[in-house]
């Protein structure tokens, strides 16, 4: 990478997190503030960045467009639109949905739930592979050498005294989460949130996308939690439909996979 680009791309990710003075911009980046102003005009240019009065910059318009271009183009976003706002407003929990990208899960849409307890959530935020049950489901879907490869491949940082933190453990719950059709998050990502989730598969089979329910653990208890998976596998399968998914597809991509 260049070191434009790179030190570029630094200012963003430092102003993605509120307005900051040049000298701001200066000290984070570890350069002189005439090399900032420069990539800061550029930016500016191309609205990349707006100048806030005479001392302040902010992102500007033109990320933003670009990020809802690049959310639309997920076909599975817009095809699982309805059934996700529905199962949000049957349990009135959050609904998620995820993708698979670069060894992490990328939320791609959410519907906030109607209890107070705000999760702490956005469209665009990473996550860990190993300790959220959309994780789980879209690494379940991974052919036996490449689940073993990517369980290989993980830190398995503990975020709470549930996480799972060795590859065979990892292993071992794939396989269960294959075998039911969801994943369940038993506070192994948060202590107060746990969650469950199931595929949203395309036209051949495979899975795009995962669809989860989150509920703060003193508004249901986990037996509750899981009393809400027969509302999510159906929400999850109209999304699947609505996305190009046929029953029949996915059996035979199963048979293939076992031959």
């Amino acid at each position: 990478m260049s070191q434009s680009l790179d030190r570029a791309l630094t200012l963003m990710a430092e102003l993605a997190t509120g307005a900051k003075t040049l000298d701001q911009l200066a000290e984070s980046a570890g350069v002189h503030k005439s090399t900032v102003l420069r990539l800061l005009r550029t930016l500016e240019s191309h609205h990349f960045v707006l100048r806030e009065g005479t001392r302040h910059y902010r992102l500007g318009s033109a990320l933003f467009d670009l990020a809802n271009q690049a959310l639309e183009d997920r076909d599975v976003r817009e095809a699982a639109g309805p059934a996700l706002a529905a199962l949000n407003d049957r349990t009135g929990h959050t609904v998620h949905l995820a993708s698979f990208e670069d060894g992490e899960v990328v939320y791609i849409d959410k519907y906030e739930g109607r209890h107070s307890v705000r999760m702490y959530s956005r469209v665009g935020k990473r996550a860990p592979l190993h300790c959220t049950a959309v994780g789980k489901v879209l690494a379940a879907d991974l052919a036996p050498a490449r689940r073993a490869e990517l369980a290989g491949s993980l830190d398995y940082e503990a975020k709470t005294g549930n996480t799972i933190t060795t590859a065979r453990a990892y292993l071992a719950e794939l396989e269960l989460v294959a075998e039911r059709g969801y994943a369940v998050d038993n506070a192994e990502h948060e202590d107060f949130i746990h969650c469950v989730a199931a595929p949203v598969r395309g036209a051949l089979g495979g899975v795009e996308a995962a669809v989860s329910v989150s509920v703060p653990k003193v508004l249901l208890d986990f037996d509750g939690l899981l009393a809400l998976v027969p509302d999510l596998v159906a929400a999850a399968e109209e999304a699947s439909v609505r996305n190009g998914w046929t029953k029949q597809r996915s059996v035979n991509k199963n048979s293939s996979e076992r031959g």
